[in-house]
């Protein structure tokens, strides 16, 4: 997509500004093309965690939701971080709330929790472990045998680890929007119009998309998967396309659905990044007693990982 001559004016000043400020902008695979243009990292939510750790620049913008900003204050206490937008949040992570894991948590007694990394602060610091959707069967994995395994909130994602993994899992009732209003049609009408490509999808679609996908995986794993395909669909938000075409150009990518669209990802903008590099937007702060108990989960998790 060409760029306006106002939007190569503000990528301009952001350059400017991030270099005063030694700052970092992080952004996610969903965001907008020209947040691309911007960003010193983009990738999923267990990339985006890792870069965060390594930063040592004064500042840290992210361009993402809710969760990942505070994903990145969690592993770098250390650096301000701030969400370029403080309005995009996540459905998903609305779905659970610390109280009423720790009410279930009782009713079901000796349980192991995994919590899903899209999920506020104050749930992971109810969690054993994290996970993404990455690494979500390698952290399932790497628990003991017994207890049983609460998987919160993503239902879908919570069935699929169990069929990769054997391993019984209790799902929480949440679900990415987004994700779940792909269909096993979907998939058929694909192979009609695209019979050469290859059908990834997420693993928080329906199981029976899975089922019927040709591969299923994470945002960044569908990036290493453009290295060595010429024809792609994918079943997840409808602008990791921009993605794929940026980095692989010569790779044809195609939405499962172009209506799949994250809203809340879509928020940010240019004017929101320079805007949180002028110290307008107030940075993420979490109190010291959930960072503290959160830290932990993320932090088992990013061991393995």
């Amino acid at each position: 997509m060409a760029e306006s001559g106002e939007q190569e004016r503000l990528i301009a000043e952001i350059r400017q500004l991030k270099q005063k400020q030694r700052a970092v902008i992080l952004a996610h695979n969903y965001q907008l093309p020209e947040i691309y243009e911007v960003a010193d990292f983009i990738g999923d939510s267990l990339e985006l965690a890792q870069a965060a750790a390594r930063v040592e620049s004064a500042l840290i913008v992210f361009c993402g939701v809710r969760f990942m900003a505070e994903n990145a204050k969690l592993v770098n206490p250390g650096r301000p971080v701030v969400l370029a937008d403080p309005k995009a949040g996540c459905q998903m992570a609305n779905m659970i709330t610390a109280e009423a894991l720790r009410r279930r948590r009782q009713e079901l007694g000796d349980v192991l929790v995994v919590a899903y990394v899209n999920t506020p602060a104050e749930v992971k610091a109810e969690a054993d472990i994290c996970c993404t959707s990455a690494n979500a069967v390698r952290v399932v994995q790497s628990l003991p045998r017994s207890p049983k395994i609460l998987f919160v909130p993503d239902r879908n994602l919570a069935r699929w680890v169990e069929q990769e993994t054997g391993r019984e899992i209790i799902p929480w009732e949440g679900f990415c929007y987004v994700h779940a209003q792909f269909t096993v049609e979907d998939v058929r009408r694909a192979r009609i119009e695209h019979p050469g490509a290859l059908v990834v999808v997420h693993p928080e679609c329906p199981l029976e998309v899975i089922q019927v996908a040709d591969r299923v995986a994470s945002t960044s794993g569908m990036v290493r998967i453009a290295r060595e395909v010429k024809e792609l669909v994918l079943g997840t938000e409808a602008g990791m396309c921009n993605r794929i075409r940026r980095e692989y150009p010569d790779c044809h990518c195609y939405p499962l659905r172009r209506t799949a669209i994250c809203r809340n990802m879509k928020l940010t903008s240019l004017d929101d990044v320079k805007a949180a590099l002028q110290g307008v937007v107030p940075e993420v702060e979490i109190p010291a007693i959930v960072a503290e108990r959160a830290q932990r989960a993320l932090k088992r998790m990013l061991e393995i990982s």
